[in-house]
């Protein structure tokens, strides 16, 4: 099996039933070689991301006194909306130029996670607004827990190794709405600055508006322009922990727009994919070797961990 020569060349995931190992190769090999991969073709019902987006486009349009409504007073921006300009990539000194919302796991209740993963706000204004966030949610829930699959194989481990340390994971869907800018833009901001992920895996779906660029590590900043009907993966700080660097999570921002398209707003719904709460983060012994010692020696709980982060952006005290 070759692996792609090219920085995001298009990864089919009809290759994952056909050939599970050799799709786990070549998504391996493009993780380790840039944080990322592109996977085309990915069978995500398009009716259930098309409501979910046009959702969060009609949440975006509402008045900013209604939005404002939605702020979960000291919920570090779990759940709900998270107004302009209050995000910041950790080490910054300009806020980003963007807003979001943000949807949880739905968990039954009295679930020993319900203290630390809070119930989902509805926006009573958008109908159906919980069906269709919760469905969009749980798709891509799902469509992570195929590519766990493939990254467990990866790392020849049981394909299975991912399924307890993700069940009622932390994960969050965020909705991303970057509006049109002023041109010039304001001094030193841009649409996401510089940054990592906090969590194990994001799924991305292609946005309608360019401007993602990963920091290659020898390439320098190279934009991610998927096909249509593609998704964009990319490993996160804690599967970097756990895996001794092994796989990487790489820096990548979302840069501001030409000015022929300022007056154009950017929309993109990442995926989270989280660790449960109480998981320990602790270092697989295949990924340590005399030539990578463990940078990780002491495990840390996938909760701290998070905490610490919200911290580092603006998102807690």
């Amino acid at each position: 099996m070759t692996v792609p020569e090219r920085p995001f060349e298009p990864i089919s995931f009809a290759l994952a039933a056909q050939d599970p190992g050799g799709f786990a190769q070549r998504l391996g090999a493009s993780f380790r070689s840039t944080g990322f991969a592109v996977i085309s073709d990915h069978g995500i019902d398009e009716r259930v991301l098309d409501r979910g987006l046009k959702a969060a486009k009609a949440f975006f349009a509402l008045p900013e006194e209604t939005k404002r409504s939605y702020i979960l007073a000291n919920g570090g921006g779990q759940r709900g909306y998270t107004a302009f300009g209050v995000e910041i990539a950790k080490g910054a000194t300009a806020r980003d130029l963007k807003e979001f919302w943000h949807v949880g796991r739905d968990l039954p209740q009295g679930h020993p996670y319900a203290e630390i993963m809070p119930d989902n706000l509805v926006v009573a204004e958008i109908p159906a607004w919980r069906e269709a966030t919760q469905a969009m949610f749980l798709a891509l829930d799902a469509m992570g827990a195929e590519l766990l699959r493939a990254i467990a194989r990866d790392l020849s481990l049981d394909p299975e190794f991912f399924a307890d340390p993700v069940r009622d994971g932390n994960s969050i869907l965020r909705m991303l709405h970057y509006p049109p800018q002023p041109s010039p833009p304001p001094e030193g901001s841009v649409r996401a600055g510089a940054h990592e992920d906090i969590n194990v895996i994001t799924l991305l779906l292609g946005a309608e508006e360019g401007g993602l660029e990963v920091l290659h590590r020898t390439l320098g900043w190279l934009p991610v322009n998927p096909p249509p009907g593609s998704l964009v993966v990319n490993i996160g700080d804690m599967l970097q922990r756990l895996t001794n660097h092994v796989l990487p999570s790489t820096s990548h921002r979302v840069v501001n727009p030409a000015p022929e398209r300022a007056a154009f707003p950017r929309y993109s719904t990442p995926y989270f994919l989280h660790f449960r709460p109480d998981f320990m983060i602790r270092t697989l012994p295949s990924c340590i070797t005399a030539d990578r010692p463990d940078r990780y020696p002491e495990p840390l709980m996938s909760q701290d961990f998070l905490v610490e982060r919200l911290r580092e952006i603006g998102l807690t005290a």
